[in-house]
């Protein structure tokens, strides 16, 4: 008399039909309305962008408040001359951390409409990245004023410094750890004559002029008497470099 046995394979093949069996009990299960994901899981990655910069901004708001009493402090404990202070208030002028005014101009950038079509014959029709305000439109501009002497310069509501970096990401801007959505506005404070001549002589605005004609992306440039740039309130200590002794 033999006796029977299972075999390796045999035990694997019943534990596939039970694993199966299995699967196919859950998926039942979900089709009659389990709900797989929470209510936190489906926020959408806009949403949480929109909250960091919010945070961001109550951040830094706070922290500049702080560094206004320290800076306060300072110079009633110090004991610094009249010198001292002239040179500290040019220092801080030179590196944008104070308020600039004078006379100026204010340079908006928009999206074109998402069903722009080529307004001249001859012209093919606009792909999506055609429509929208990249990060080279916007280094352009501001580029360009630098280059036309501008004492100041802020994008949106905040004053950009040396270690200033122009982001975009799709249609968004990243500045400073903020998020902002076209229109897009330049401001900046100079000679209004020499900032129009250097806009008028930039070549990668030039080529954007050329999809402004083509397809309405959105141009404009308003010369103010009297503009106020607010001062940078941010860390100016270097995150990702080191100065070279």
């Amino acid at each position: 008399m033999t006796s029977s046995r299972f075999r390796p394979v045999r035990l694997a093949t019943a534990g596939i039909f039970a694993l199966a069996g299995l699967i196919f009990w859950i998926s039942f299960n979900t089709a009659q309305g389990t709900n797989l994901r929470t209510d936190d899981s489906m926020l959408r990655l806009s949403d949480l962008i929109a909250e960091r910069s919010r945070t961001n901004k109550e951040l830094e708001s706070t922290a500049a408040g702080i560094r206004a009493q320290v800076d306060r402090l300072a110079k009633r404990d110090g004991g610094s001359s009249e010198a001292d202070d002239q040179r500290l208030g040019s220092l801080e002028r030179a590196a944008g951390t104070r308020k600039l005014s004078g006379r100026g101009l204010t340079v908006t950038l928009t999206d074109a409409p998402p069903d722009a079509t080529a307004k001249r014959p001859g012209i093919p029709d606009p792909e999506p990245n055609d429509l929208v305000i990249h990060q080279q439109d916007l280094q352009a501009v501001v580029n360009a004023l630098w280059r036309g002497g501008a004492e100041g310069i802020k994008i949106m509501d905040q004053r950009l410094i040396s270690t200033s970096a122009v982001r975009c990401v799709g249609n968004t801007l990243i500045l400073q750890g903020q998020v902002y959505s076209p229109p897009y506005k330049v401001t900046a404070v100079g000679d209004r004559g020499k900032l129009r001549k250097a806009l008028d002589q930039d070549r990668a605005i030039s080529n954007y002029l050329q999809y402004v004609e083509a397809y309405g992306l959105g141009w404009k440039v308003e010369e103010h008497h009297a503009v106020t740039l607010p001062g940078y309130t941010g860390t100016v200590d270097l995150q990702a470099a080191k100065p070279v002794d």
